[in-house]
């Protein structure tokens, strides 16, 4: 996730020679449940996948534009296969608003043009590596259970 993030921030790219191999690892260990059970795996990786090509494709149909990159739906299914679907909401969450913040940011402190376009996969691999740790903490959190 580290050298995702990197690299994305560098060139705006997540390549599939690093994406594709670890979402397979991920699914692989889930076949022992690691993490979570391979169906959860699997339905995490589809669902991460499908949910920013439906938003990408929403997006570009209604702008013109595009939105984010191919490499970030590998992302979102690289962590669904790891986590699990059920972690996949918070993930977006979290990302949506890191990504929010600091884009507002960029813009009003640093005068950054808002037409260019600013990578999501850092977001994306801070957001799963939070839920990684917290996820749990932060589910009863914000449903106020404890378990």
């Amino acid at each position: 996730m580290i050298t995702l993030t990197f690299i994305d921030l560098e060139h705006q790219q997540l390549p599939d020679e690093i994406t594709l191999p670890i979402l397979w690892v991920g699914l692989s260990i889930n076949l022992f449940g690691v993490h979570v059970s391979i169906n959860d795996a699997i339905i995490g990786a589809v669902s991460g996948y499908g949910i920013l090509w439906i938003l990408y494709h929403l997006f570009r149909l209604l702008t013109g534009k595009q939105g984010m990159g191919y490499g970030d739906f590998k992302l979102l299914a690289m962590a669904g296969a790891w986590l699990g679907w059920q972690a996949l909401p918070i993930i977006i969450l979290i990302s949506s608003v890191l990504g929010t913040m600091v884009g507002i940011s960029l813009i009003l402190f640093r005068g950054h043009d808002h037409n260019i376009p600013i990578p999501f996969g850092p977001y994306i691999a801070i957001a799963a590596w939070i839920v990684l740790l917290w996820g749990n903490h932060l589910t009863q959190w914000y449903w106020g259970t404890t378990s």
